[in-house]
């Protein structure tokens, strides 16, 4: 699926840039679309996320099972100049990702298979705060950097759950703060600009909630977990 993305987003670009770059004809469309102060838009797209984890003693990796999730939401964009931008991108992501413990987590202690998977479902209030640098407009085409922070409100966390690992839930943090980088290329189109983009999207905090008995097999060897993840956003203003 992310491969799929990621030739789309390369051949849409790649296809957009020859014709504006190569093309004699230059007919800008919405030539005038960047001038107003305010702007506003919605994106739909696709996540990927993982855990960045550090462990307390020398044991074998929690391997984390990645798939892909879904992000919708709104844009609001300030201008600040040709090349200078702000944008709040408030939206909803939902992602999923699968803990396989090592059996040497449970070194001395009778388990069963089911108790080295835990599976995290998360649905985020994904709130970012970005600084766009936009380059000089080439004809329809103008690439950017992009950069902010941003807050998640968890809403699967369980981080008030009384019942731990131990009655098979895994519970993260409800509340946490991100950094954002990216790249993206603004296509303007004949009715509106069409904007692929990739982000990355890095915790700076850690997001484990730690079993009550401090010598669970599934959290005393954790040191800290942090989520890090992958955004492939289609934008439409």
């Amino acid at each position: 699926m992310k491969k799929f993305l990621l030739l789309i987003v390369v051949l849409i670009s790649s296809e957009s840039i020859s014709a504006q770059l190569f093309s004699r004809e230059k007919v800008l469309n919405n030539e005038n679309f960047d001038k107003p102060r305010f702007s506003y838009g919605y994106y739909l797209g696709f996540n990927v996320y993982d855990y960045n984890i550090d462990y307390t003693s020398d044991v074998k990796d929690v391997q984390v099972l990645k798939s892909t999730g879904l992000n919708v939401g709104l844009i609001g964009n300030i201008r600040i100049n040709d090349y200078i931008d702000i944008r709040l991108e408030p939206g909803l992501v939902i992602s999923r990702r699968e803990l396989n413990f090592s059996n040497t987590f449970f070194n001395g202690i009778s388990y069963e298979e089911k108790d080295l998977i835990r599976e995290i479902q998360s649905t985020f209030v994904h709130i970012p705060l970005l600084v766009k640098f936009s380059t000089k407009r080439i004809n329809n085409i103008k690439p950017f950097i992009v950069g902010g922070v941003s807050t998640g409100l968890n809403l699967s966390s369980q981080e008030n759950n009384p019942d731990d690992n131990s009655k098979n839930n895994f519970r993260v943090t409800k509340n946490n703060l991100y950094y954002e980088l990216g790249i993206g290329i603004d296509l303007y189109l004949t009715w509106f600009k069409f904007t692929p983009s990739i982000r990355g999207v890095f915790s700076m905090q850690d997001e484990l909630v730690n079993d009550v008995d401090p010598n669970s097999p599934w959290t005393s060897n954790l040191s800290q977990m942090q989520t890090r993840g992958l955004f492939i956003n289609f934008t439409f203003q």
